[in-house]
């Protein structure tokens, strides 16, 4: 899910639930600053530099590792990315026959879960949207007087879902009127100075001594303007406009039938799990790109960057569109990648809505039958996870806990307490096991291209990455057994930190470890373990 960052800096609202996309000038010294290591080098990175040197010094082997990365779709022919794809060996592309008979047809690299025969999804509405929805066709004129016996539990549920999302569509509308104020406050410094928007036409710019709104709009673009300069910061408020009226004009749609007619599958039928197509790409493949260069891009070829683990194959799994995941497309996705041989799956999405969620649950377990470890992004909200978690969760209905379930916040690269953690990353003292790079990481992205990206989603990457490498060169270890060693290992930093809530804590009062994932703790652990 996504939403502009704009909106975050200026209206201080939510920030991105789970991908942070941010400008920044290219740093040569910190371009690849998630590789480093606390003690070698200073930086809270994964320490995967130094623990490749430690593997090469043992003269460890690596066998190849299967990661699946559930996300929006990857560029799978990106120059630091089309050597780490994975192929299906079984099917022959394109021929429009399932060849190796899994159901799915001509799935050479993956599957999306959001595509039909010609369309793809794109754009999706918010989980509670849909089931607001849903949920008021089936309470057409019932009120609490007169609700039967049997429907009294599902519409005190129904009560809730209303509330939250009357709230939301509320403050949606509030946001879109602030923005197109913000654009109207624009137009009326060119208007003043003859000239176009720019800083020094903003700062030159005389409000009418009684608008204090403009007084305000003029500070905050001035410091904006600093940031993206006057094109960059056109293109983020029209951006933000364009993407909250979709929002509310999804909020007022039948989505189940949109997506029906698109894919030719009813999300709510969960009895099929054969349907989507082979268009692993799909309309927008930034999140899911940078998210697989984080974890694989090829660290031998001299070009762009260096992912964290050397020896995987990336299989795609579209299933996250720009709005909400479907419950029914996380389930099969996770589906997927156990059956074809996934080891690790990295899950950069979330909400905190969910209609089937025994559905995932189900995937989760079964993943764990057949010993393969989930990475989830813990989220981008700065809450605390113990009190309000997302979904999909390791926690299942029967209340037992997922073991081959690994819960990641967002780290950045400063070297003090005050800003080491993310901002807008959640927390939990009990439900986040530790924190990743996840703050101006510099990945690939579509069209050949790179560029930097915050958020828990790239946290987790980070995370997929050591653990792909642990599996990798330590293949004896179960699922469970590699979150243990990442949690047994993980660097401390033993002084308070700023939380995400801004106030001083311990680290052990932000996640279950107290610590960072570090990939050459890892090894060193397992290489000296007798």
């Amino acid at each position: 899910m996504t939403k502009n960052i704009f909106l975050s800096i200026f209206l201080g609202v939510s920030a991105l639930n789970f991908a942070q996309v941010q400008l920044i000038e290219e740093d040569t010294e910190n371009l690849n600053w998630y590789l480093k290591d606390p003690k070698a080098d200073g930086v809270y990175g994964t320490g995967a530099t130094k623990a490749y040197e430690m593997l090469n010094a043992a003269g460890k082997k690596s066998s190849t590792v299967i990661v699946a990365v559930i996300d929006s779709g990857v560029e799978i022919d990106h120059p630091d990315l089309q050597d780490v794809i994975w192929v299906n060996e079984d099917e022959i592309p394109n021929n429009g026959i399932d060849d190796d008979k899994n159901g799915y047809i001509d799935d050479v690299h993956g599957w999306s879960f959001l595509g039909g025969a010609t369309q793809d999804i794109d754009k999706e509405a918010y989980e509670i949207a849909r089931m607001y929805y849903l949920e008021s066709a089936y309470f057409n004129g019932v009120t609490a007087e007169n609700v039967s016996d049997k429907d009294k539990g599902r519409f005190a549920t129904f009560e809730k879902i209303k509330f939250e999302f009357e709230r939301e569509l509320e403050d949606q509308i509030s946001t879109l009127e602030n923005i197109r104020s913000i654009s109207e406050f624009i137009g009326r410094v060119e208007e003043q100075s003859g000239k176009t928007f720019s800083k020094e036409t903003n700062d030159a710019y005389v409000p009418d001594s009684t608008n204090e709104l403009d007084f305000f709009y003029q500070m905050r673009l001035s410091e904006l303007l600093d940031m993206y300069g006057a094109e960059e910061l056109s293109l983020e408020i029209e951006s933000a406009i364009e993407a909250i009226e979709g929002s509310i004009a999804f909020s007022t749609q039948n989505a189940d039938s949109i997506r029906q007619a698109i894919v030719g599958d009813d999300p709510n039928d969960l009895s099929n799990k054969y349907y989507g197509c082979n268009r692993y790409e799909g309309p927008d493949a930034f999140h899911g790109t940078h998210v697989a260069g984080i974890i694989a891009a090829s660290r031998a070829n001299g070009i762009g960057i260096d992912g964290i683990a050397n020896d995987v194959k990336i299989m795609v799994v579209r299933a996250v569109p720009d709005g909400d995941e479907r419950d029914k497309d996380v389930a099969n996705a996770i589906i997927y990648a156990v059956d074809n041989g996934a080891k690790v799956i990295n899950m950069s999405f979330g909400k905190y809505w969910t209609p089937h969620k025994y559905y995932v649950d189900e995937a989760v377990q079964y993943a764990l039958s057949k010993d393969v470890l989930l990475v989830h992004a813990a989220g981008n909200d700065a809450k605390d996870k113990d009190i309000e978690d997302s979904y999909p969760t390791r926690i299942m209905n029967n209340q037992t806990i997922a073991p081959n379930w690994i819960e990641v916040g967002a780290s950045s690269s400063s070297k003090n307490g005050s800003d080491l953690l993310a901002s807008f990353s959640n927390f939990g003292a009990n439900s986040v096991d530790f924190f990743a790079p996840g703050v101006d990481i510099y990945s690939t992205i579509p069209d050949f291209d790179y560029s930097y990206a915050s958020g828990t989603s790239m946290a987790c990457p980070a995370v997929v990455g050591v653990a792909a490498l642990i599996r990798s060169y330590f293949p004896e270890l179960t699922a469970a057994q590699v979150r243990e060693v990442l949690m047994e290992t993980t660097a401390t930093y033993k002084k308070n930190v700023v939380g995400p809530d801004g106030e001083k804590h311990k680290m052990k009062d932000l996640c279950i470890t107290g610590g960072f994932v570090n990939a050459a703790n890892a090894v060193s652990y397992l290489l000296n373990k007798k």
